[in-house]
């Protein structure tokens, strides 16, 4: 298939253009060229807010949009876009209010969530744009994304702080519930639908199963033989000074996609991958000052 995917620099659109383009597949990256761009994908260099005719002369069998995050995006590319096909966007688990009944299902009705504020808000105007022009469009809802190539200072900064045999500070008593969706999953499960065309058009993806905060930083320090010290913050602390997720629990059914593909990798292989692309790619992190934070304030 001849595939556009937005982005294709950093992360989860990054690991999608590879993704594709190792099964064989004419792969083309949307993005301005500020990064190095990957092997064996074709680049169309051009800001997506002014594309003008770039898109026109190809006629993709798929796009994959990553990197949209409100209705502008959506509706700039796709009225950019010449003949295609199939459509795959990346929503976020973001739109659903968090006062719905748990687990959140696809069929709940979705609205503004306070933890996430204007971005899940951006994300459901994305999708309702999509839904009304791109009918035939597939929406995915993933929770948060793990594994190969995340910059994000998520288990980057577990991996950072076993490397210097740092405590780790959990919040309270460490037992709020965290769920993940493995970024190499996500990709199999696209490639899928691109392959069954399922009449059910939105899905939330990602494991069955939650992990406690907990049980999630004994995972990222088991994957360097390590045994994490474990220090336990009161609530009068903000969670997101020293910790890298919103005090915010929540589940996301995902039997539909279960349905399609059964068999996920395992959060500790995920973690694992995560942590041989961190070890060669350490300047590519997006830190942030959670160890000032501790420094000043918990040590």
């Amino acid at each position: 298939m001849r595939i556009l995917v937005t982005g294709g620099t950093v992360f989860a659109s990054r690991c999608t253009a590879e993704y594709f383009a190792g099964k064989g597949h004419e792969v083309y990256v949307l993005n301005r060229g500020s990064k190095p761009q990957s092997p064996n994908v074709r680049h169309i260099c051009a800001d997506r807010y002014s594309l003008g005719d770039k898109l026109k002369q190809y006629r993709f069998d798929a796009v994959l949009d990553v990197t949209s995050y409100n209705e502008n995006d959506v509706r700039t590319l796709s009225e950019a876009l010449g003949d295609f096909g199939s459509y795959i966007f990346v929503s976020s688990s973001a739109v659903y209010p968090e006062t719905l009944p748990q687990p959140f299902r696809e069929d709940m009705e979705c609205g503004a969530n306070s933890i996430w504020g204007a971005y899940g808000t951006n994300k459901l105007a994305a999708e309702n744009w999509l839904r009304e022009h791109v009918p035939h469009a597939y929406i995915l809802r993933p929770p948060y994304l793990c594994g190969a190539m995340n910059n994000l200072y998520r288990e980057a900064f577990v991996f950072e702080c076993a490397e210097l045999g740092r405590p780790f500070y959990v919040p309270k008593d460490g037992q709020m519930r965290l769920q993940f969706c493995d970024i190499g999953d996500m990709c199999r499960f696209m490639e899928l639908l691109l392959a069954r065309q399922p009449e059910q058009r939105v899905f939330n993806v990602g494991y069955p199963e939650t992990v406690t905060i907990e049980e999630w930083v004994r995972l990222c320090c088991d994957v360097l033989g390590r045994e994490p010290d474990l220090r336990y913050v009161g609530a009068e602390v903000p969670q997101r000074s020293y910790f890298p997720f919103y005090d915010y629990e929540y589940v996301l059914d995902v039997e539909a996609m279960r349905g399609i593909m059964p068999e996920l990798t395992p959060l500790s292989e995920s973690l694992r991958r995560s942590y041989e692309w961190y070890r060669d790619n350490r300047g590519l992190i997006v830190r942030k000052p959670l160890l000032d934070f501790i420094a000043a304030n918990l040590e």
